[in-house]
């Protein structure tokens, strides 16, 4: 607690890889849709903190937890159970195929932002707070500039090669792809989006790990050479 302020953070993205309650936050909360369930079928949410802020959410009369409905469903709770045990090894490979990614794509010449690259701003911030051995999580962007060429790459990488899929979630086996701008971020104006470094052309990589890292860079490199081959990529 800084000042009597409660910090809370959403650790939704970086399960394994950040430890925001070493990092001295007060509470943290999970999206256990995403990651934590990793098959992108259940429903659910986490809150983790102290057991005097838990106790007094579930409070019969006055806690949050109570009134709104904290009893997670017992098949939805049992199969997570059956989950976490490999969440890590889940976790290591989710971080190592974007790292791996991250650096081809940007010897492509793709524009990439990855925390994982030595060039990314916050780099050394992420590498002195992250658990050790876990990398720098399992998503990346890829900035295409305009929307026109973010859809087409999309395309190409889900109905041409199979590299994976075009929806806003992430945390799943198979790579999920969004065009932020378009989707997850449409609510902001174009001046909001622009301050929040969201371009019309970015693309928000949720990179899996079915199949061999050979086989899916492939994928990717066919996709992007008949995307380099279009009028559109060349004008």
């Amino acid at each position: 607690m800084i000042r009597g302020v409660k910090v809370v953070v959403d650790n939704t993205f970086a399960p394994m890889v950040l430890s925001p309650a070493r990092l001295g936050a007060d509470v943290v909360v999970h999206s256990i849709s995403k990651f934590i369930s990793g098959g992108a079928d259940i429903i659910a949410g986490a809150v983790c903190g102290p057991a005097n802020l838990v106790n007094s959410m579930m409070d019969l009369q006055h806690g949050a937890l109570m009134l709104l409905g904290p009893t997670m469903n017992a098949k939805v709770a049992f199969e997570l159970s059956e989950r976490i045990p490999h969440l890590a090894l889940r976790m290591k490979e989710h971080c190592h195929r974007a790292m791996v990614y991250a650096t081809k794509m940007k010897k492509l010449g793709l524009k990439v932002i990855y925390p994982g690259l030595e060039d990314h701003p916050q780099h050394e911030l992420l590498k002195s707070m992250a658990n050790k051995e876990y990398g720098f999580g399992g998503l990346l962007c890829i900035d295409m500039e305009t929307e026109e060429k973010a859809n087409r790459l999309m395309n190409h990488l889900q109905n041409c090669t199979q590299f994976g899929f075009m929806a806003v979630s992430l945390g799943y086996y198979e790579t999920l792809m969004s065009c932020s701008g378009s989707s997850t971020s449409s609510e902001l104006n174009d001046e909001e989006q622009a301050l929040a470094g969201i371009s019309p052309g970015l693309v928000r990589m949720s990179v899996g790990f079915v199949g061999t890292l050979a086989q899916k860079w492939s994928q990717f490199e066919k996709a992007f050479s008949r995307l380099q081959d279009s009028e559109l990529y060349k004008n």
